[in-house]
């Protein structure tokens, strides 16, 4: 039911400069190497090393050039395509008409009506995590946060429970997440061959083995629940005909692992933010104080959380949950006067472009108060663009939102949480930006929740 467009190589009507060249040596320290040069060269640059050939493009009206203006002449590069061996043909790496096709299904399942639905299941599921917590306990944040967004979305797509199997599940994610890193590698194919993919293929092994068991089930049940899964099972293609098992598990799966993924980071990354800012901390509270008082959040109290949104767009700004884009050029073209050669890989950071001195006056410090309507009005459109941008843009962004608002304003209406000490939180560069170890916190109970 899809296809992958061909590379035409039209030539461009006009012809563009080259950009400069940057030699670059391989580092641990990725996301400190693409800053550095993004920061000599604004616009476009080559990166070029033995093992890898990119263009690095940093300059916001020339992100929206590809990703927008000119996005028909430009496809997932091989990397995501690899990832097809454990995603299929899912929304994140199909491409043409069939991924237009398979998003027009999928869509409907954020509308503005389900949203809202949504928004007792994330509370409700935020209420088992905190009736888990007591005085002093030692969590951590980032692995509370991954089972509290993979049980979420779990039940609000596919109406599925999957508490009890959280760990397990969370743990193989994990490692497929380790298997795309090697995938991004030139030795790739070398790596494939080394008796550590065991673990990569129990771990799809799994993951599918949930997917396909909801599959099945609701193959014997044919209710239809209003869900994503019932959305995909019952959609028709022009002939008439159904999607199959599989391709409904690749919808399935990119949609569960990425909509729990990024918002576990987003909101791991805020925690630890608002933990070093204690007068974030008090305004925080102060709003959640007002605006709900002792009630549980809703879905329509998530606008008058202005603060608690502005707390989360900051931390997103600094730790990006997904920290970089990937594009290939289909044919010549030009970006901004530059010549993009067909095949070309060219790479967008939003790490680079949310921490650019232009945009952000002190890009390193977390200001939540930055973020008033005027500045917003302001910023240029692709100066911050965590969920990307364009038709290709995450589906799932009001998902998101909502849920990353109501959790934080739910869990800071009764709790506080302090980062431990003798611990060294670092980011894990990946598909997604993960604190490397996690991120230890110490859980203490508010007074006013006590009484």
């Amino acid at each position: 039911m899809g296809t992958v467009q061909e590379k035409q190589f039209k030539k461009p009507d006009v012809v563009g400069k080259k950009p400069p060249r940057s030699l670059v040596v391989p580092s641990t320290n990725v996301i400190s190497t693409v800053n550095r040069i993004a920061k000599k060269h604004r616009e476009m640059a080559q990166l070029k090393s033995p093992l890898f050939d990119f263009y690095l493009v940093s300059e916001p009206d020339l992100i929206q050039e590809i990703l927008v203006n000119q996005h028909k002449n430009f496809v997932k590069g091989d990397f995501l395509q690899r990832t097809k061996r454990v995603f299929g043909e899912g929304l994140l790496t199909s491409e043409g008409d069939f991924h237009h096709r398979q998003r027009r299904l999928v869509q409907p399942a954020f509308n503005h009506s389900r949203i809202a639905a949504y928004a007792e299941t994330m509370i409700s599921y935020t209420d088992r995590v905190l009736s888990s917590l007591r005085d002093g306990k030692v969590l951590d944040i980032h692995e509370e946060m991954t089972k509290l967004t993979m049980a979420i979305v779990a039940k609000c797509l596919f109406n599925e429970d999957v508490e009890e199997k959280s760990s397990s599940i969370s743990r193989s994610l994990t490692d497929i997440i380790e298997y795309f890193n090697r995938l991004s590698s030139p030795f790739a194919w070398l790596l494939e061959k080394l008796p550590s993919n065991r673990k990569y293929s129990r771990a799809v092994g799994i993951v599918d083995g949930m997917v396909y068991g909801m599959i099945e089930d609701r193959r014997k049940n044919t209710r239809d629940y209003g869900d994503l899964l019932s959305m995909l099972m019952s959609a028709r293609d022009a002939d008439g005909n159904v999607m199959s098992d599989k391709q409904i598990r690749d919808e399935a799966l990119i949609l569960f692992a990425a909509g729990h993924e990024t918002t576990a980071n987003a909101l791991s990354w805020t925690w630890y933010l608002i933990s070093k800012h204690p007068e974030v901390e008090e305004k925080l509270r102060r709003e959640v104080d007002t605006v709900l008082g002792s009630k549980r959040p809703s879905y329509d109290d998530v606008p008058k959380l202005v603060y608690t949104t502005n707390v989360l767009t900051e931390g997103m700004r600094i730790y990006p949950p997904a920290w970089i884009l990937t594009r290939q050029a289909l044919n010549d073209c030009v970006i901004g006067g530059f010549s993009v050669p067909a095949g070309t890989d060219v790479l967008m950071s939003q790490y680079v472009v949310h921490h650019d001195g232009r945009f952000f006056k002190d890009p390193e410090k977390f200001d939540p108060d930055r973020w008033t309507m005027e500045f917003r009005a302001k910023l240029p459109k692709f100066a911050y663009f965590p969920f990307g941008g364009g038709p290709r843009g995450c589906v799932g962004e009001p998902f998101a939102w909502m849920e990353g608002v109501l959790i934080i304003a739910r869990m800071a209406q009764s709790w506080n949480f302090t980062l431990a000490e003798n611990q060294k939180v670092e980011m894990l560069p990946r598909i997604t930006l993960r604190p490397k170890n996690g991120i230890r916190m110490i859980a203490t109970q508010r007074e006013s929740s006590r009484r």
